[in-house]
């Protein structure tokens, strides 16, 4: 099925040198756009937010969506609040209503967008944070709001690539791009939103 997400506010970087910040801005809203146009193109009832996939056991598509999301909130939250700034992805919301509503996953999504858009140009690449980490000991850990917008864009394809899997099971065939990372694309010279180096 083809799809086109520029209806749905796809941030292109302008051409030449782009911001290093605002190059990760565009991954982070191009990953969250392709769940959005996940639900809009792809999924055709709620019931396959919560089907659990055969080989993953315990996963849906609904809590993937939910988890990959719930990375760039609680970033934005930290990001946006006074310093020094606490971080940790272990304070997260389960069984919330975008895991089981495409209405539900779609308004969550785009809430995470504006959410992008609203702080990441107010922010700094190299703004000092600290991570708090259960790996199961608490782990602290010094790190910078760049890297972690990095990294929150990367954790997302690693689980839309669990979403791609679990779709598969249900018969729905998604854009090639889907799941992939930006370096598997530019490796792979695939003609993609994230496939072409802006270096």
């Amino acid at each position: 099925m083809a799809s086109n997400n520029n209806h749905i506010g796809q941030a292109e970087p302008s051409s030449g040198t782009v911001a290093p910040l605002m190059s990760l801005l565009h991954v982070s809203k191009t990953v969250l756009l392709q769940a959005v146009d996940l639900l809009d193109n792809y999924l055709t009832s709620d019931d396959q937010l919560t089907v659990s996939s055969k080989f993953l056991p315990g996963s849906t598509i609904g809590k993937h969506l939910r988890h990959g999301r719930d990375h760039f909130v609680l970033l934005m939250d930290s990001i946006s609040s006074p310093p020094p700034h606490v971080l940790s992805y272990d304070k997260r919301s389960r069984n919330t209503p975008m895991e089981h509503n495409r209405s539900a996953a779609r308004t969550a999504l785009m809430e995470a967008i504006q959410q992008l858009d609203t702080h990441v140009p107010q922010a700094q690449m190299d703004t000092p944070m600290t991570l708090h980490a259960v790996t199961p000991d608490l782990q602290e850990f010094q790190t910078t709001f760049g890297r972690e917008l990095w990294f929150a864009g990367l954790h997302c394809v690693h689980h839309w690539s669990m979403v791609r899997f679990i779709a598969g099971e249900l018969n729905i065939q998604l854009t090639d791009d889907f799941g992939f990372a930006p370096s598997t694309l530019i490796y792979q010279d695939r003609h993609a939103p994230l496939g072409k180096t802006k270096m």
